[in-house]
């Protein structure tokens, strides 16, 4: 987007390092990575940033935010590429500087969404990254819904993609996980593009119920056999139950997606599984399905990551206030959700921190009504925002 720089130099900077605070420093960066950190006075013809905060640039492994782009209104579907390039724009100045875009691997018939259009989607963005169109790092996230009939086969096509980072086992059948109260489901359809009536809703319940039975387990299997072959980290997703804390750790997943109960979260918790909570759940005090809390987990000690979700800013958003709801998390430990612990967790060991030798990957953030402005992004020592 923007000739790197030969160096660049920022200065009079509340640093967030991984586990202090520099309340007056400085960083030096070069080649696209961090030279130096400094306490007190920058060298000469350093950038004053006027005491705001310097934190690692956020990194979000699940959002599916770019739907809201590509299919802005019910039956509409915008041009691929000026979706993901908007989407993008909007992530930069949330201050996300690496995102796994959430992509569903899979169709549904007689259902009006953007399901079957992964393929399209991936392309854009490859398109738009070697024109040099995005501000932000992108790689991919498969949403795997293994009820679906066609998921093995597209799966199977999009899994070869280089930048595939993550899969996810879902299942969103009515009566269980994420909508164990079947009448939450009927709320969220009835809302949704107009609605449903409870007709045409008995209709697909018992269509999701028949292809869960006849495809589920068989798609279980193939799907983590698949991700095994291509090396990709799994993810689980609204953990419910012990049992379903059991199958995550069967198929040897990572990484768990919103975990609907105290008892799940303690379980995956306990098999050092990294658990993922949505930061608009931390922004608007709870779950929008009436599930666990997620600052009720990070009491409780079991919040490792968060995520945006469907808005990208409420990531640093929900970062910046878990403080608030919880004492025991200071402002590093906090950031680290969505910086350093998000890396480790798919292996970007280059990022996530600020730290001599990582990527110079930093936003500049001032906050003002309790709410945080990204005034500055740079991603590789390069100003993207």
């Amino acid at each position: 987007m923007c000739k790197r720089p030969s160096e660049a130099l920022i200065a009079n900077a509340r640093i967030v390092l991984v586990d202090q605070v520099i309340e007056r420093g400085w960083i030096a960066m070069a080649g696209g990575h961090i030279a130096e950190i400094g306490d007190g006075r920058a060298p000469a013809g350093a950038e004053d940033v006027g005491g705001d905060l310097v934190t690692p640039g956020l990194i979000e492994l699940h959002t599916d935010h770019l739907e809201a782009h590509f299919a802005p209104r019910p039956k509409v579907l915008w041009d691929p590429m000026a979706a993901v390039i908007s989407y993008d724009g909007q992530l930069a100045i949330s201050g996300i500087t690496t995102v796994l875009d959430a992509l569903r691997a899979w169709r549904e018939d007689d259902v009006d969404e953007v399901e079957g259009r992964a393929s399209i989607l991936a392309a854009a963005i490859s398109s738009a990254r070697d024109s040099n169109l995005l501000r932000a790092d992108h790689f991919l996230h498969l949403r795997c819904e293994l009820p679906m009939p066609s998921l093995v086969d597209e799966a199977t096509v999009l899994a070869g993609l280089p930048d595939v980072r993550l899969m996810s086992l879902m299942d969103h059948t009515p009566g269980q996980r994420q909508f164990r109260d079947e009448g939450k489901l009927r709320d969220y359809y009835r809302r949704k593009d107009g609605g449903k009536t409870d007709a045409e809703l008995d209709l697909l319940f018992e269509k999701r119920l028949t292809n869960q039975k006849a495809h589920a387990a068989t798609n279980m299997r193939e799907i983590v056999a698949l991700a095994r072959d291509h090396r990709i980290p799994l993810a689980s997703h609204d953990d419910t139950t012990e049992q379903d804390v059991a199958d995550a750790v069967r198929e040897g997943v990572v990484l768990a997606e919103f975990p609907t109960t105290l008892e799940a979260a303690r379980g995956l918790h306990a098999a050092n599984i990294n658990v993922l909570m949505g930061a608009p759940n931390v922004v608007r005090g709870g779950s929008h399905s009436g599930n666990i809390a997620a600052v009720d987990l990070a009491r409780e000690g079991l919040l490792d990551i968060l995520s945006s979700d469907y808005i990208p800013s409420s990531l640093l958003m929900g970062a910046l206030r878990l403080p608030h709801h919880v004492p025991s998390i200071d402002l590093p430990a906090a950031i680290r959700t969505v910086t350093k612990t998000p890396a480790e967790a798919i292996g970007l060991s280059d990022r996530g921190e600020i730290a001599a030798g990582k990527r110079a990957d930093l936003i500049r953030v001032h906050s003002a009504s309790n709410v945080p402005i990204v005034r500055s992004v740079w991603r590789e020592g390069r100003r993207v925002a």
